[in-house]
């Protein structure tokens, strides 16, 4: 059931305007997903589900760049890469650490650049190291968790 809404969540606030939790409980409820509103909260939460601002000034929930790009096709072989290439992340703060094996840290920070991470400030990459600074401390939250699910997948 739980497999089947959240893919349910990610077709309502990939195909609608869903800006609020009461929105998406609404709607959940609307195609028989009857849910409570912590419920959805802990959706929002396992989904790392991001609110934007639209160029009207409002708000909608959407998928995070790397996970929705992660979903496609074409970009398997740069999950791929980056799951072989990747040991470990954590952040400090709003800076997100990305340790990777010997030489790999500015071909996996680059391949990260072209996905168009959500909230990225900047990038820089050593030989092993990269350092990635978002927005906020919650936006780097919501990358180490984006990217431990992909290094943790394969």
């Amino acid at each position: 059931m739980k497999s089947q809404r959240h893919q349910m969540i990610i077709k309502l606030v990939s195909e609608e305007k869903i800006d609020t939790q009461e929105s998406l409980q609404a709607a959940l409820a609307a195609h028989g997903f009857k849910v409570t509103q912590a419920t959805v909260s802990r959706d929002i939460k396992d989904l790392s589900l991001i609110k934007v601002v639209l160029p009207d000034g409002s708000y909608k929930y959407r998928i995070p760049s790397l996970r929705k790009n992660g979903l496609k096709e074409e970009n398997s072989a740069i999950m791929s890469f980056i799951s072989d290439s990747v040991l470990s992340v954590d952040y400090a703060g709003n800076t997100v650490v990305v340790k990777c094996h010997s030489g790999m840290a500015q071909a996996v920070c680059a391949k990260l650049d072209r996905t168009k991470l959500e909230n990225v400030v900047g990038t820089l990459a050593g030989d092993d190291t990269i350092f990635i600074l978002m927005r906020t401390e919650s936006d780097a939250q919501r990358l180490v968790k984006e990217l431990n699910s992909i290094i943790y997948s394969k």
